[in-house]
Protein backbone atom coordinates (compact mmCIF):
# COMPACT_ATOMS: atom_id res chain seq x y z
CA UNK A 1 0.00 0.00 0.00
CA UNK A 2 1.34 2.89 -0.95
CA UNK A 3 1.87 6.06 1.59
CA UNK A 4 -1.14 8.14 2.23
CA UNK A 5 -0.03 12.14 1.08
CA UNK A 6 2.13 13.58 4.19
CA UNK A 7 1.47 16.86 3.37
CA UNK A 8 0.34 18.47 6.62
CA UNK A 9 -3.57 20.14 7.10
CA UNK A 10 -2.12 21.98 10.14
CA UNK A 11 0.18 24.59 10.03
CA UNK A 12 3.50 23.32 10.92
CA UNK A 13 6.82 25.36 11.38
CA UNK A 14 9.15 24.77 8.78
CA UNK A 15 11.33 22.98 11.17
CA UNK A 16 8.40 20.28 11.82
CA UNK A 17 6.91 19.01 8.57
CA UNK A 18 5.69 16.15 10.78
CA UNK A 19 3.35 18.14 12.61
CA UNK A 20 0.42 16.55 10.74
CA UNK A 21 1.23 12.91 12.31
CA UNK A 22 -0.12 15.07 15.61
CA UNK A 23 -3.73 13.87 14.34
CA UNK A 24 -3.04 11.18 16.12
CA UNK A 25 -6.82 9.35 15.51
CA UNK A 26 -7.44 10.62 12.03
CA UNK A 27 -7.75 7.82 9.09
CA UNK A 28 -5.11 9.40 6.89
CA UNK A 29 -2.33 9.23 9.86
CA UNK A 30 -3.68 5.26 11.12
CA UNK A 31 -3.18 4.56 7.26
CA UNK A 32 0.14 6.26 6.95
CA UNK A 33 1.52 4.13 10.12
CA UNK A 34 -0.16 0.85 9.03
CA UNK A 35 1.70 1.46 5.92
CA UNK A 36 5.37 1.89 7.94
CA UNK A 37 4.33 -1.22 9.58
CA UNK A 38 3.62 -3.26 6.38
CA UNK A 39 7.35 -2.15 5.46
CA UNK A 40 8.95 -3.05 8.60
CA UNK A 41 7.41 -6.25 8.88
CA UNK A 42 8.22 -7.09 4.95
CA UNK A 43 11.92 -6.39 5.54
CA UNK A 44 12.00 -7.98 8.87
CA UNK A 45 9.45 -10.43 10.19
CA UNK A 46 11.00 -13.65 9.05
CA UNK A 47 11.46 -17.05 10.34
CA UNK A 48 13.63 -16.63 13.04
CA UNK A 49 11.50 -13.65 13.86
CA UNK A 50 8.73 -15.95 14.27
CA UNK A 51 10.02 -18.58 16.38
CA UNK A 52 11.59 -15.90 18.69
CA UNK A 53 8.17 -14.83 19.47
CA UNK A 54 7.14 -17.86 20.14
CA UNK A 55 9.85 -18.23 22.43
CA UNK A 56 9.43 -14.93 24.23
CA UNK A 57 5.62 -15.61 24.37
CA UNK A 58 6.16 -19.24 26.32
CA UNK A 59 8.61 -17.22 29.07
CA UNK A 60 6.13 -14.32 29.47
CA UNK A 61 2.89 -16.34 29.69
CA UNK A 62 4.28 -19.09 31.93
CA UNK A 63 1.79 -19.92 34.75
CA UNK A 64 4.73 -19.93 37.24
CA UNK A 65 6.12 -16.51 37.23
CA UNK A 66 5.53 -14.31 39.69
CA UNK A 67 2.22 -12.81 41.08
CA UNK A 68 2.54 -9.24 42.82
CA UNK A 69 -0.70 -9.29 45.33
CA UNK A 70 -1.59 -6.45 47.61
CA UNK A 71 -3.80 -6.59 50.74
CA UNK A 72 -6.71 -5.96 51.17
CA UNK A 73 -9.33 -6.76 54.67
CA UNK A 74 -6.84 -9.79 55.38
CA UNK A 75 -6.78 -11.07 51.77
CA UNK A 76 -4.06 -10.72 48.89
CA UNK A 77 -5.64 -9.46 45.82
CA UNK A 78 -3.82 -10.19 42.28
CA UNK A 79 -4.43 -8.69 39.09
CA UNK A 80 -3.12 -11.67 36.39
CA UNK A 81 -2.27 -12.15 32.89
CA UNK A 82 -1.57 -15.82 31.05
CA UNK A 83 -1.67 -17.67 27.91
CA UNK A 84 -5.14 -18.65 29.18
CA UNK A 85 -6.21 -15.32 30.18
CA UNK A 86 -4.34 -12.73 28.18
CA UNK A 87 -7.00 -9.80 29.20
CA UNK A 88 -6.40 -10.93 32.54
CA UNK A 89 -8.22 -11.93 36.04
CA UNK A 90 -8.83 -10.26 39.25
CA UNK A 91 -8.62 -12.55 41.92
CA UNK A 92 -8.15 -13.21 45.56
CA UNK A 93 -6.57 -15.65 48.01
CA UNK A 94 -5.31 -15.91 51.60
CA UNK A 95 -1.85 -15.13 52.43
CA UNK A 96 -0.97 -18.88 53.57
CA UNK A 97 -1.95 -20.25 50.50
CA UNK A 98 -0.31 -17.94 48.37
CA UNK A 99 2.85 -19.63 50.01
CA UNK A 100 1.88 -22.52 48.76
CA UNK A 101 3.37 -23.75 45.14
CA UNK A 102 -0.50 -23.69 43.80
CA UNK A 103 -2.39 -21.17 45.54
CA UNK A 104 -5.84 -21.51 45.25
CA UNK A 105 -7.31 -17.86 43.54
CA UNK A 106 -11.07 -17.10 43.71
CA UNK A 107 -11.41 -15.33 40.41
CA UNK A 108 -13.52 -11.96 41.01
CA UNK A 109 -13.38 -10.90 37.23
CA UNK A 110 -12.47 -13.14 34.39
CA UNK A 111 -11.75 -9.74 32.12
CA UNK A 112 -11.55 -12.28 28.73
CA UNK A 113 -15.21 -13.66 29.77
CA UNK A 114 -16.42 -10.17 30.08
CA UNK A 115 -14.79 -8.63 26.58
CA UNK A 116 -16.55 -11.81 25.01
CA UNK A 117 -19.65 -11.22 26.31
CA UNK A 118 -20.08 -7.20 25.53
CA UNK A 119 -18.12 -7.82 22.47
CA UNK A 120 -15.69 -5.43 23.74
CA UNK A 121 -11.94 -4.97 23.77
CA UNK A 122 -11.65 -4.60 27.56
CA UNK A 123 -8.08 -4.01 29.20
CA UNK A 124 -7.84 -4.31 32.57
CA UNK A 125 -6.53 -0.98 34.82
CA UNK A 126 -7.17 -2.02 38.15
CA UNK A 127 -10.47 -1.59 41.25
CA UNK A 128 -10.36 1.09 43.83
CA UNK A 129 -12.47 -1.41 46.78
CA UNK A 130 -14.17 0.52 49.93
CA UNK A 131 -12.55 -0.10 53.13
CA UNK A 132 -12.79 -1.63 55.73
CA UNK A 133 -14.97 -4.31 54.05
CA UNK A 134 -13.31 -3.86 50.80
CA UNK A 135 -16.92 -5.53 49.67
CA UNK A 136 -17.44 -3.25 46.72
CA UNK A 137 -15.11 -1.57 43.91
CA UNK A 138 -15.08 1.03 41.82
CA UNK A 139 -13.80 -1.54 38.27
CA UNK A 140 -11.77 0.55 35.65
CA UNK A 141 -11.91 -0.67 32.18
CA UNK A 142 -9.94 0.20 29.19
CA UNK A 143 -10.70 -0.48 25.37
CA UNK A 144 -7.61 -1.38 23.84
CA UNK A 145 -5.27 -0.44 26.69
CA UNK A 146 -6.50 3.43 26.16
CA UNK A 147 -5.68 6.09 29.13
CA UNK A 148 -9.06 6.92 29.28
CA UNK A 149 -11.40 4.27 31.33
CA UNK A 150 -15.21 3.22 31.90
CA UNK A 151 -15.59 2.77 35.44
CA UNK A 152 -18.33 0.39 36.87
CA UNK A 153 -18.97 -0.55 40.39
CA UNK A 154 -18.23 -3.86 41.09
CA UNK A 155 -20.44 -5.72 43.81
CA UNK A 156 -17.40 -8.32 45.35
CA UNK A 157 -19.89 -10.29 47.83
CA UNK A 158 -22.62 -10.95 44.19
CA UNK A 159 -19.87 -10.83 41.94
CA UNK A 160 -22.03 -8.59 39.64
CA UNK A 161 -21.46 -5.51 38.20
CA UNK A 162 -23.82 -2.80 39.86
CA UNK A 163 -26.37 -1.59 37.08
CA UNK A 164 -27.54 2.01 38.74
CA UNK A 165 -24.44 2.31 40.76
CA UNK A 166 -21.22 4.55 40.38
CA UNK A 167 -20.67 4.39 36.47
CA UNK A 168 -18.94 6.39 34.25
CA UNK A 169 -18.31 6.45 30.67
CA UNK A 170 -14.92 6.16 28.70
CA UNK A 171 -13.28 9.54 30.18
CA UNK A 172 -9.62 10.07 32.16
CA UNK A 173 -11.60 9.65 35.52
CA UNK A 174 -9.82 9.27 39.20
CA UNK A 175 -12.63 8.56 42.02
CA UNK A 176 -11.96 8.12 45.47
CA UNK A 177 -14.50 6.58 48.04
CA UNK A 178 -15.26 9.24 50.23
CA UNK A 179 -18.17 6.25 51.86
CA UNK A 180 -20.11 4.13 50.39
CA UNK A 181 -22.44 6.20 48.66
CA UNK A 182 -20.05 9.20 47.94
CA UNK A 183 -17.52 9.21 45.65
CA UNK A 184 -14.61 12.20 45.38
CA UNK A 185 -15.00 12.03 41.70
CA UNK A 186 -12.19 13.78 39.55
CA UNK A 187 -13.64 13.74 35.77
CA UNK A 188 -13.62 15.39 32.14
CA UNK A 189 -17.03 14.48 31.67
CA UNK A 190 -19.16 17.42 30.86
CA UNK A 191 -18.66 20.61 28.95
CA UNK A 192 -16.06 22.54 30.56
CA UNK A 193 -14.86 20.07 32.97
CA UNK A 194 -11.60 19.28 30.89
CA UNK A 195 -7.82 20.77 31.45
CA UNK A 196 -5.65 21.05 28.05
CA UNK A 197 -4.09 17.95 28.75
CA UNK A 198 -8.04 15.97 28.92
CA UNK A 199 -7.38 15.29 32.72
CA UNK A 200 -10.00 16.51 35.41
CA UNK A 201 -10.45 20.34 36.03
CA UNK A 202 -13.06 19.76 38.29
CA UNK A 203 -13.70 17.18 41.29
CA UNK A 204 -17.50 16.78 42.14
CA UNK A 205 -19.57 15.31 45.23
CA UNK A 206 -21.06 12.66 43.52
CA UNK A 207 -23.85 10.91 45.34
CA UNK A 208 -25.12 7.57 45.10
CA UNK A 209 -28.31 7.76 42.62
CA UNK A 210 -27.09 11.44 41.12
CA UNK A 211 -26.54 12.48 38.04
CA UNK A 212 -22.25 12.86 38.20
CA UNK A 213 -22.26 15.47 35.60
CA UNK A 214 -24.63 17.98 37.93
CA UNK A 215 -22.77 17.26 41.01
CA UNK A 216 -21.88 19.69 43.06
CA UNK A 217 -17.89 21.12 42.06
CA UNK A 218 -15.79 21.31 45.58
CA UNK A 219 -12.71 21.90 44.13
CA UNK A 220 -11.38 23.32 40.54
CA UNK A 221 -8.18 24.57 38.68
CA UNK A 222 -8.01 26.40 35.38
CA UNK A 223 -7.31 24.44 31.87
CA UNK A 224 -3.58 25.45 31.38
CA UNK A 225 -2.62 23.23 34.85
CA UNK A 226 -2.58 19.40 34.26
CA UNK A 227 -5.25 18.34 36.39
CA UNK A 228 -6.98 17.76 40.10
CA UNK A 229 -8.10 15.29 41.79
CA UNK A 230 -8.90 14.49 45.72
CA UNK A 231 -8.80 11.43 48.37
CA UNK A 232 -9.75 11.35 51.84
CA UNK A 233 -7.31 10.61 54.99
CA UNK A 234 -8.64 7.81 56.75
CA UNK A 235 -6.08 7.63 59.33
CA UNK A 236 -7.50 10.18 61.40
CA UNK A 237 -10.83 10.00 63.78
CA UNK A 238 -12.32 13.06 61.84
CA UNK A 239 -13.19 13.67 57.82
CA UNK A 240 -10.03 15.13 55.98
CA UNK A 241 -9.72 15.35 52.58
CA UNK A 242 -6.75 16.12 50.69
CA UNK A 243 -6.94 18.20 47.47
CA UNK A 244 -4.12 17.97 44.99
CA UNK A 245 -3.44 20.63 41.90
CA UNK A 246 -1.10 19.40 39.57
CA UNK A 247 0.36 22.21 37.88
CA UNK A 248 2.66 20.57 35.60
CA UNK A 249 4.97 17.91 35.36
CA UNK A 250 6.62 18.30 38.46
CA UNK A 251 4.96 21.22 40.24
CA UNK A 252 1.13 20.88 42.26
CA UNK A 253 -0.55 22.55 45.41
CA UNK A 254 -2.05 20.75 47.81
CA UNK A 255 -5.00 21.81 50.29
CA UNK A 256 -6.87 20.31 53.37
CA UNK A 257 -10.16 20.25 53.77
CA UNK A 258 -13.47 17.91 53.88
CA UNK A 259 -16.24 16.69 51.42
CA UNK A 260 -17.60 20.39 50.67
CA UNK A 261 -13.92 21.41 49.37
CA UNK A 262 -10.23 22.71 50.64
CA UNK A 263 -10.14 24.96 53.63
CA UNK A 264 -6.67 25.54 53.70
CA UNK A 265 -3.45 25.31 51.46
CA UNK A 266 -0.74 23.20 52.70
CA UNK A 267 2.70 25.52 53.32
CA UNK A 268 5.40 23.89 51.50
CA UNK A 269 6.78 24.61 47.68
CA UNK A 270 5.26 23.79 44.76
CA UNK A 271 8.03 21.55 43.67
CA UNK A 272 7.90 19.44 46.92
CA UNK A 273 7.11 15.78 47.40
CA UNK A 274 5.35 15.30 50.76
CA UNK A 275 4.04 12.44 52.41
CA UNK A 276 1.69 12.04 55.59
CA UNK A 277 1.53 9.32 57.22
CA UNK A 278 0.04 8.13 61.46
CA UNK A 279 0.65 12.46 62.47
CA UNK A 280 3.25 12.96 60.86
CA UNK A 281 4.81 14.20 57.54
CA UNK A 282 8.09 13.79 55.45
CA UNK A 283 9.00 16.17 52.61
CA UNK A 284 11.52 16.43 49.74
CA UNK A 285 12.60 19.42 48.13
CA UNK A 286 13.12 19.38 44.67
CA UNK A 287 15.29 22.61 44.57
CA UNK A 288 16.88 24.31 47.88
CA UNK A 289 13.84 25.13 50.76
CA UNK A 290 14.76 27.53 53.59
CA UNK A 291 12.57 27.22 56.23
CA UNK A 292 12.36 27.85 60.17
CA UNK A 293 16.16 29.43 60.09
CA UNK A 294 17.27 26.57 57.94
CA UNK A 295 18.48 25.91 54.25
CA UNK A 296 17.71 22.11 53.27
CA UNK A 297 19.36 21.40 49.82
CA UNK A 298 17.42 19.44 47.03
CA UNK A 299 16.37 16.19 47.87
CA UNK A 300 16.93 16.38 51.13
CA UNK A 301 14.26 14.32 53.56
CA UNK A 302 13.16 15.96 56.41
CA UNK A 303 10.43 15.16 58.75
CA UNK A 304 8.41 16.74 61.49
CA UNK A 305 4.57 16.35 63.16
CA UNK A 306 2.02 16.83 61.16
CA UNK A 307 -0.25 18.70 64.30
CA UNK A 308 2.87 20.66 64.96
CA UNK A 309 3.12 21.64 61.30
CA UNK A 310 -0.47 22.48 60.68
CA UNK A 311 -0.07 24.70 63.61
CA UNK A 312 2.89 27.06 62.43
CA UNK A 313 6.04 24.97 63.76
CA UNK A 314 8.83 24.76 61.07
CA UNK A 315 11.47 22.97 62.82
CA UNK A 316 12.74 19.78 61.07
CA UNK A 317 14.60 16.88 61.72
CA UNK A 318 16.92 15.97 58.90
CA UNK A 319 16.34 12.47 57.87
CA UNK A 320 18.07 12.22 54.37
CA UNK A 321 20.74 14.01 52.93
CA UNK A 322 22.13 13.14 49.07
CA UNK A 323 25.89 12.13 48.60
CA UNK A 324 27.93 12.36 45.71
CA UNK A 325 26.45 8.11 45.13
CA UNK A 326 23.95 7.98 47.83
CA UNK A 327 20.81 9.30 46.40
CA UNK A 328 17.16 9.02 47.06
CA UNK A 329 14.91 7.02 45.27
CA UNK A 330 11.52 7.11 47.03
CA UNK A 331 9.82 7.42 50.46
CA UNK A 332 7.09 6.07 51.78
CA UNK A 333 4.77 5.50 55.18
CA UNK A 334 4.00 2.30 56.22
CA UNK A 335 2.11 1.40 59.78
CA UNK A 336 3.98 4.45 61.14
CA UNK A 337 7.55 4.32 59.96
CA UNK A 338 9.06 6.05 57.33
CA UNK A 339 10.83 3.70 54.73
CA UNK A 340 13.26 4.82 52.43
CA UNK A 341 14.68 3.59 49.58
CA UNK A 342 18.09 4.79 48.86
CA UNK A 343 21.04 3.79 45.95
CA UNK A 344 24.45 3.60 47.59
CA UNK A 345 27.03 3.56 44.59
CA UNK A 346 24.00 1.52 43.11
CA UNK A 347 23.87 -0.50 46.09
CA UNK A 348 19.57 -1.06 47.05
CA UNK A 349 19.38 -0.04 50.89
CA UNK A 350 16.34 0.23 52.96
CA UNK A 351 16.23 2.33 55.57
CA UNK A 352 13.04 2.28 58.35
CA UNK A 353 12.85 5.59 60.54
CA UNK A 354 10.46 5.81 63.36
CA UNK A 355 9.48 8.96 64.39
CA UNK A 356 9.13 10.70 68.16
CA UNK A 357 9.35 14.41 69.24
CA UNK A 358 12.79 13.59 70.19
CA UNK A 359 15.12 11.42 68.22
CA UNK A 360 14.13 9.28 65.02
CA UNK A 361 15.15 5.66 65.35
CA UNK A 362 16.78 4.14 62.58
CA UNK A 363 17.47 1.01 61.66
CA UNK A 364 18.16 -1.17 58.06
CA UNK A 365 16.54 -3.76 56.02
CA UNK A 366 18.83 -7.00 56.15
CA UNK A 367 18.46 -9.74 54.47
CA UNK A 368 18.21 -8.92 50.90
CA UNK A 369 20.73 -9.38 47.83
CA UNK A 370 23.51 -6.06 47.33
CA UNK A 371 23.71 -6.68 44.44
CA UNK A 372 21.22 -5.99 40.97
CA UNK A 373 17.98 -4.67 41.99
CA UNK A 374 15.92 -4.43 44.83
CA UNK A 375 12.32 -2.59 45.83
CA UNK A 376 10.22 -2.34 49.13
CA UNK A 377 6.66 -0.98 49.14
CA UNK A 378 3.40 -1.44 51.00
CA UNK A 379 1.78 -4.93 50.94
CA UNK A 380 -0.91 -2.75 52.12
CA UNK A 381 -3.14 -0.83 49.42
CA UNK A 382 -5.11 1.36 52.03
CA UNK A 383 -2.05 3.05 54.62
CA UNK A 384 -4.79 3.08 57.78
CA UNK A 385 -5.02 -0.74 57.62
CA UNK A 386 -1.30 -1.00 57.49
CA UNK A 387 0.95 -2.90 60.38
CA UNK A 388 3.96 -2.16 59.20
CA UNK A 389 4.11 -5.41 56.94
CA UNK A 390 6.95 -4.39 53.66
CA UNK A 391 7.19 -6.96 50.31
CA UNK A 392 10.14 -6.90 48.54
CA UNK A 393 11.82 -8.01 45.41
CA UNK A 394 15.66 -8.44 44.21
CA UNK A 395 16.84 -9.40 41.25
CA UNK A 396 20.22 -9.49 38.88
CA UNK A 397 21.19 -10.03 35.65
CA UNK A 398 21.66 -13.92 36.16
CA UNK A 399 19.15 -14.13 38.78
CA UNK A 400 15.42 -14.32 38.20
CA UNK A 401 13.33 -11.91 40.60
CA UNK A 402 12.11 -13.15 44.15
CA UNK A 403 9.44 -12.12 46.69
CA UNK A 404 9.89 -11.70 50.15
CA UNK A 405 7.68 -10.57 53.22
CA UNK A 406 9.14 -8.30 55.72
CA UNK A 407 7.23 -8.15 59.00
CA UNK A 408 8.28 -5.37 60.97
CA UNK A 409 11.76 -6.05 62.68
CA UNK A 410 12.23 -9.50 61.19
CA UNK A 411 14.18 -10.98 58.46
CA UNK A 412 13.03 -11.38 55.21
CA UNK A 413 10.46 -14.26 54.41
CA UNK A 414 10.86 -15.73 50.67
CA UNK A 415 7.27 -15.97 49.15
CA UNK A 416 8.40 -16.64 45.55
CA UNK A 417 11.10 -17.11 43.10
CA UNK A 418 10.21 -16.26 39.27
CA UNK A 419 11.68 -19.79 36.82
CA UNK A 420 15.19 -19.17 34.78
CA UNK A 421 13.95 -17.86 31.38
CA UNK A 422 17.61 -18.45 29.82
CA UNK A 423 20.59 -20.39 30.86
CA UNK A 424 23.45 -18.47 32.45
CA UNK A 425 26.13 -20.88 32.40
CA UNK A 426 29.76 -19.24 31.50
CA UNK A 427 28.04 -15.93 32.26
CA UNK A 428 29.10 -13.28 34.38
CA UNK A 429 27.85 -9.97 35.72
CA UNK A 430 30.78 -7.34 36.25
CA UNK A 431 30.40 -3.61 37.32
CA UNK A 432 32.69 -0.67 35.60
CA UNK A 433 33.78 2.65 35.32
CA UNK A 434 33.59 4.88 32.34
CA UNK A 435 35.16 7.98 32.18
CA UNK A 436 32.59 10.93 30.00
CA UNK A 437 34.11 13.86 28.35
CA UNK A 438 33.91 16.07 31.05
CA UNK A 439 35.45 14.06 33.35
CA UNK A 440 32.78 12.62 35.20
CA UNK A 441 32.95 8.48 35.76
CA UNK A 442 29.75 6.77 34.78
CA UNK A 443 29.62 3.17 36.40
CA UNK A 444 27.95 0.90 34.43
CA UNK A 445 27.51 -2.64 34.49
CA UNK A 446 28.14 -5.89 31.53
CA UNK A 447 26.62 -9.09 31.47
CA UNK A 448 28.31 -12.09 29.24
CA UNK A 449 30.42 -13.85 28.78
CA UNK A 450 33.19 -14.89 31.73
CA UNK A 451 36.09 -14.94 28.94
CA UNK A 452 36.54 -11.71 26.93
CA UNK A 453 37.39 -11.94 23.19
CA UNK A 454 36.65 -8.47 22.04
CA UNK A 455 34.56 -9.75 19.35
CA UNK A 456 31.05 -10.29 20.83
CA UNK A 457 28.21 -8.14 19.93
CA UNK A 458 27.20 -5.99 22.70
CA UNK A 459 23.64 -4.16 23.31
CA UNK A 460 23.76 -1.08 25.25
CA UNK A 461 21.46 0.68 26.68
CA UNK A 462 21.13 3.89 28.99
CA UNK A 463 18.95 6.37 30.04
CA UNK A 464 18.53 10.26 31.87
CA UNK A 465 15.29 11.19 33.13
CA UNK A 466 12.90 12.22 35.66
CA UNK A 467 15.64 11.09 38.49
CA UNK A 468 15.24 7.13 37.45
CA UNK A 469 18.46 5.31 37.50
CA UNK A 470 18.86 2.25 35.34
CA UNK A 471 19.60 -0.90 37.36
CA UNK A 472 21.25 -4.27 36.53
CA UNK A 473 17.81 -6.25 36.27
CA UNK A 474 16.83 -9.91 35.12
CA UNK A 475 15.92 -9.37 31.35
CA UNK A 476 14.00 -12.86 30.09
CA UNK A 477 14.22 -11.10 26.41
CA UNK A 478 17.60 -9.95 26.59
CA UNK A 479 19.11 -13.10 28.13
CA UNK A 480 16.95 -15.72 25.54
CA UNK A 481 17.76 -14.10 22.77
CA UNK A 482 21.31 -12.44 23.25
CA UNK A 483 23.18 -13.73 26.33
CA UNK A 484 22.48 -17.16 25.37
CA UNK A 485 23.70 -17.02 21.77
CA UNK A 486 27.01 -15.23 22.80
CA UNK A 487 26.68 -11.27 23.07
CA UNK A 488 27.73 -9.19 25.73
CA UNK A 489 24.94 -6.71 27.07
CA UNK A 490 25.51 -3.57 29.11
CA UNK A 491 23.68 -0.70 31.14
CA UNK A 492 24.75 2.56 31.85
Amino acid sequence: MPAPDPRPTLEAPDDDPHLWLEEIESARVLEWVEAQNAETLECFHDEGVVLDQKILKAIFDRPDNIPFPNRRAGRLFNPWRDAANPRGVWRTTTLDSFRSNAPEWDVLIDVDALAAKEGEDWVWRGGDTLPPAHDCAIVHLSRGGADAVVLREFDLSTRDFVPDGFNLPESKSVPAWLDRDTLLLASPLGSGTATRSGHARTVRLWRRGSDPRSAPVVFETNEESVGVWAYPDREVAEERVWFVEQLGLIDAKVWIGDRNGPKAQFDIPSDCWAQIGRGWLAVKPRTPWSVGGETYKADTVIGISLPAFLAGERRFTRLFEPGDRRALQGFFWCGGPLVLSILDDLRPVFEVITPSDGEWSREVVTGLPDLGTGHVWPIDVHPEESNGDLLAAAQDPLTPPSLYLINPGAAPQLLKRAPQAFDAAGLVATRHEAVSSDGTSIPYVQVGPARETGDAPVHVYGYGGFGISMLPSYQPAIGKLWLERGGTCVTA
